[in-house]
């Protein structure tokens, strides 16, 4: 599966964006979809994941309350909406996809096979 990440961009500390993930190929319902950033200097984080039908989602404590991942499977994509955003929230955003549901390794990066090419979130306080 190929992945494109989209709706980065330069918001204020407080505000909202919605990023999405669209994903090729048709089996898009059969693979576990997550969130990461990386900040400039700091290792790759987990943000939020979510299963194959949507019905169950896991987030860093760092953005719960804040950030929601959802999925539309028809369209093939994955959707991150940030609100009340912070500067420390700045970093480049990637999707990744793992066949695998697991809640309690959906935070492990190394076990997402494929990922898309990260878009650039910068809060300004």
């Amino acid at each position: 599966v190929q992945l494109q990440a989209s709706g980065g961009g330069l918001v204020q500390a407080g505000g909202s964006l919605r990023l999405s993930c669209a994903a090729s190929g048709r089996t898009f319902g059969s693979y576990v979809m997550g969130w990461f950033r990386q900040a400039p200097g700091k290792e790759r984080e987990f943000v939020g994941g979510i299963s194959w039908s949507g019905g169950s989602t896991l987030y860093a404590d760092s953005v719960k309350g804040r950030f929601t991942v959802s999925r539309d499977n028809a369209k093939n994509t994955v959707y991150l909406e940030m609100n009340n955003l912070k500067p420390e929230d700045t970093a480049v955003y990637y999707c990744a996809a793992r066949r695998e549901y697991n809640i309690a390794t959906m935070g492990r990066g190394v076990l997402y096979a494929y990922w898309g090419q990260g878009t650039q979130v910068t809060v300004s306080s």
